[in-house]
């Protein structure tokens, strides 16, 4: 078959024409959805026997007894929060009273702290003497020191719970 350039052209407007008109008819329709997450606050606490606070090996005679610890806090990016700190016998204060664990029946008095010596900040577990922050979702490292004023006590080895508290 031999076309010529006149019957060339007017099958290409042809062909042209049948794709263009395919196209014309063609329509695009759209929707949308959603993508959505829901974050709640969060706080973590971490202690256990690495924050332990010794305050050490004492002839009877010290006085000014004192060492530190840390504890951890984790909260999710600008969630507030407060720390409180309550020795075994619930005081408030954060004054705890350390146990013989052998046969003695002395008590050692002791005082939790935000901050060192014997005149530190207070710790305790209310709104006004707990530690506050704002979380940044990392791990937020927190010095809590404990002092008793003597080791004036039967000579025994002395132990006391403390219980972390994180309030968000």
């Amino acid at each position: 078959m031999h076309l010529t350039a006149q019957k060339a052209a007017w099958l290409a407007s042809v062909a042209c024409g049948a794709f263009s008109a395919t196209a014309a008819h063609a329509g695009t329709a759209t929707d949308t959805f959603d993508v959505s997450v829901t974050i709640t606050a969060t706080c973590s606490a971490t202690a256990g026997s690495g924050s332990n606070i010794d305050l050490g090996t004492h002839p009877s005679t010290d006085t000014n007894l004192g060492n530190s610890s840390t504890i951890a806090v984790k909260c999710s990016n600008t969630v507030p929060y407060r720390v409180n700190l309550t020795p075994s016998n619930g005081v408030n204060t954060g004054a705890g009273s350390l146990s013989p664990l052998g046969a003695g029946t002395d008590t050692v008095p002791y005082q939790l702290r935000s901050s060192a010596g014997a005149n530190g900040i207070v710790w305790g577990n209310t709104s006004s003497n707990g530690v506050t922050g704002t979380g940044n979702g990392a791990n937020q490292t927190l010095t809590v020191y404990a002092t008793a004023p003597s080791a004036n006590y039967a000579p025994d080895t002395y132990k006391d719970t403390v219980t972390v508290t994180v309030n968000y």
